[in-house]
């Protein structure tokens, strides 16, 4: 049980509230109470107390023992250990679903087995370790990074990584936008930033991440364009603020672009797709636009040569969470206000379309690869 044990409280992870043992200077604080205004979106504290008896717990969750598809996700038992210095113990309301458990789940990103997947979730704080003074046990709380652990009813993370969810945010939205959410304000803020006037190319506008960076570049004021696959998705994403919306298999994508924006094409395409759509995505940008590309769904493209950036003088990134935001404490902050800010103030509105309990994280990864979800997906620890 100890290999299970190191799985369950390995991981670290993103945001939120300080822990006496983590080493760091830090303003940021996790609080006693959800408020709904912007001291709890800033996590501040008024009261901070340390639990001083903790109890090992053994509970379910999801593991990975090889690498491939979604039959190698395996329900189990698994030891979650008692919080050390500077960590809490969390027990999940919700686990967030991102393509990113996919590509962990695949091999395709660096990941060693056995391995609980899952890099997002939202829970209240069971226990404390030594030296937390700013979280304290009844706490709700959320949590996103690129470190996996997720995919469990309960488990281990660092205190200064855990972010207090205002008392208007729902847990199971908090689980289900934290790790796209923040990652929309990377894209929007950070990778390029989106202006009022700016023209937006967003493919997958109805997935996880593209709906709400269609909500938040709208409320910006950009011109946003999307790129869907069914009617119904393009139904959704004019309800995110998508003001036009292409579908792709009956359209070529490239074409319409061009149509839209009277030949001039866009500032920015954000294109988690990848192999698909990457020259497209070239074609549609305007004399120094950018193609910030987050995801690679159908597969890496072709090798870059620098004669189709050159005429246009373009430019190309590949956009990290990790890269903007984990380790570097300020830039969480900051990112951290930014999106619960959004939350609160409706900007951002959490599409929680499917809903699966956790030991039913196969069927979730079967269906999020065929692209029949909308939206986000979250898995509901059985005993919730």
């Amino acid at each position: 049980m100890e290999a299970e044990a190191a799985e369950v409280g390995g991981g670290r992870w993103v945001a939120g509230c300080s822990g006496g043992g983590g080493g760091a200077v830090d303003d940021g604080r996790c609080g006693d109470t959800r408020e709904n205004n912007l001291s709890s979106i800033q996590f501040q504290s008024k009261h901070n107390r340390t639990l001083t008896h903790n109890t090992t717990t053994m509970v379910k969750a999801i593991r990975v023992h090889e690498h491939g598809g979604p039959e190698v996700l395996k329900w189990e038992d698994v030891e979650v250990p008692d919080p050390k210095e500077g960590e809490i113990r969390l027990k999940h309301k919700a686990v967030g679903l991102n393509f990113l458990d996919v590509y962990m789940r695949e091999g395709r990103y660096p990941q060693s087995v056995p391995f609980i997947p899952g890099v997002e979730g939202a829970g209240v704080v069971t226990a404390v370790g030594p030296g937390v003074t700013s979280c304290k046990v009844g706490d709700v709380v959320a949590y996103a990074g690129t470190q996996v652990g997720s995919y469990a009813q309960e488990r281990i993370l660092p205190a200064d990584q855990a972010v207090l969810v205002p008392s208007s945010v729902d847990p199971v939205e908090a689980a289900a936008i934290i790790f796209k959410g923040l990652t929309a304000y990377v894209l929007l803020h950070r990778s390029f930033k989106v202006e009022p006037g700016h023209t937006i190319l967003v493919h997958a506008a109805a997935g996880g991440v593209g709906y709400l960076l269609c909500q938040w570049a709208n409320a910006i004021g950009a011109t946003v364009i999307g790129t869907v696959s069914t009617k119904e998705k393009a139904v959704q994403a004019k309800e995110d603020g998508c003001h036009h919306v292409i579908l792709y298999k009956d359209e070529d994508f490239v074409q319409r672009v061009m149509e839209i924006t009277s030949g001039k094409g866009v500032d920015v395409v954000y294109d988690s797709i990848g192999k698909t759509t990457f020259n497209g995505s070239l074609e549609c940008l305007k004399t120094r636009g950018h193609l910030v590309v987050f995801g690679m769904v159908s597969g890496e493209p072709e090798p870059l040569r620098i004669s189709q950036l050159a005429p246009k003088s373009l430019y190309l990134t590949f956009s990290s969470l990790g890269e903007y935001i984990i380790g570097n404490r300020g830039n969480l902050l900051i990112a951290g206000e930014a999106f619960f800010s959004a939350v609160v103030k409706g900007v951002l509105k959490a599409r929680v379309n499917h809903k699966y309990p956790l030991s039913q994280a196969t069927q979730a990864h079967i269906d999020i690869e065929s692209r029949k979800t909308m939206g986000s997906v979250v898995l509901i620890p059985d005993d919730e």
